[in-house]
C-alpha cells in the first residue's frame, strides 16, 4: 500500500487526560497508521501533543477547508463535515443523530447496528491500542463490579446499574462519575455500597477495571459502540447489560449476557465468575486491537 500524508480531524484535545472515548480512537487510529508507513497530522483542539504526529490547533471559527495543509493526501474527519474539502476524505460518525439526518456518503459508523439505523453498511468498529493497557492480571482478589461512564448521562443508566447491585448483593465502583452531582440537578448518591471514583483515567481507571468481576452496562439507548465494554473485556470483565445498539454484536453469549429485564440480569450476576476471564482478554486482542481499526479504515476509503 502507498504510503499517505493523513490528517485526522477532531475538535478533542489528544491525548485525553482522563475520559473521553473519541478522542481515545483518534489517538490509537493515529498511532497504527504511522506503524503501517503514513505520515499523519493531527487537526485537534490547542493544548494538544503528540510524539508520532504533528499537531495543527483547530479553529473552530474557520472553514475546515481553510485548515488543511496543501501536501494532505486523504482526511479522516471525527466530526462532521458540512462542505465540500478538495481533498479525499472519509468522515466516522461516533454518536447518535437525528434518525432522519442526512449524512455525507463518505460516512463510516462504528458497528453494524449503527450503520443499519441510519440506511448504511459502511461500519468498523472501534479499536483498543493495547499496549496503552497493560497486561491483566488474573491474580488479583476481585470484590466488586463496576459502572464505566459518564455517569451524568441519563441514557447509561447508573441508577439502573446501582439497582441491580444493590439486589444482587454486589459493591459497585462507578468510573466516571461523582457522588455528588450538580450538572443535571442536585443529586446526592446514598448507598454505602456505591463508591464513586470519579473521571479516572490512565493506570488508575486500568486497575480498577482489573480489580472487577464484571462491568454493569444497562444503557438505555443504542449504544454506537461501547468502548468501556471493550475495555472491560480486556481486563477480563464479563458485560451484563442492555440488547441496545451495538451490544449484542459485541457481547456474545461467552463474553457475557443482555436483556432488558432487571430481574434477569440480578440472576445472572450470580454466575458471573462462570465466564473464563482470559477468554474475555484473547477476544478483544483478536478482534477489536486498533491494528484492525486502521486496517479497515484504510481499506473503507476505497468504496
Amino acid at each position: 500500500m502507498e504510503s499517505l500524508h493523513i490528517l485526522l480531524v477532531y475538535n478533542g484535545k489528544v491525548p485525553t487526560p482522563k475520559y473521553g472515548g473519541t478522542s481515545r480512537i483518534v489517538w490509537y487510529l493515529g498511532k497504527e497508521l504511522v506503524k503501517m508507513g503514513h505520515r499523519v497530522s493531527m487537526l485537534v483542539a490547542a493544548g494538544s501533543a503528540c510524539d508520532f504526529a504533528k499537531i495543527i490547533p483547530y479553529d473552530p471559527d474557520r472553514p475546515l477547508v481553510k485548515q488543511i495543509p496543501e501536501s494532505v493526501d486523504l482526511v479522516h474527519s471525527h466530526i462532521p463535515v458540512w462542505e465540500p474539502l478538495p481533498k479525499p476524505y472519509m468522515i466516522t460518525f461516533h454518536g447518535n443523530s437525528n434518525p432522519e439526518r442526512d449524512f455525507d456518503i463518505n460516512t463510516i459508523f462504528i458497528s453494524r447496528n449503527h450503520a443499519f439505523r441510519y440506511g448504511s453498511e459502511l461500519f468498523v468498529h472501534n479499536g483498543l491500542g493495547l499496549e496503552e493497557y497493560g497486561k491483566p492480571r488474573y491474580d488479583v482478589d476481585r470484590k466488586y463490579i463496576h459502572f464505566l461512564g459518564k455517569a451524568a448521562w441519563k441514557v447509561k443508566n447508573l441508577k439502573g446499574s446501582i439497582r441491580i447491585a444493590r439486589e444482587a448483593g454486589m459493591p459497585l465502583r462507578v468510573l466516571g462519575g461523582y457522588r455528588i452531582n450538580l450538572k443535571m440537578g442536585m443529586r446526592i448518591t446514598l448507598d454505602p455500597g456505591v463508591r464513586f471514583e470519579g473521571m479516572v483515567g490512565g493506570d488508575r481507571k486500568n486497575r480498577l477495571i482489573n480489580g472487577s468481576r464484571a462491568l454493569l452496562f444497562p444503557v438505555r439507548w443504542h449504544e454506537p459502540m461501547g468502548l468501556a465494554v471493550l475495555e472491560s473485556l480486556y481486563f477480563g470483565c464479563p458485560v451484563f447489560g442492555t440488547p441496545y445498539g451495538a451490544l449484542p454484536e459485541i457481547v456474545t453469549p461467552e463474553m457475557g449476557f443482555l436483556s432488558n429485564k432487571k430481574s434477569e440480569l440480578v440472576s445472572a450476576l450470580e454466575h458471573l465468575d462462570e465466564y473464563d476471564r482470559e477468554k474475555c482478554h484473547e477476544y478483544v486482542c483478536d478482534n477489536f486491537a486498533s491494528i484492525h481499526t486502521s486496517n479497515w479504515m484504510m481499506l473503507a476509503r476505497m468504496f
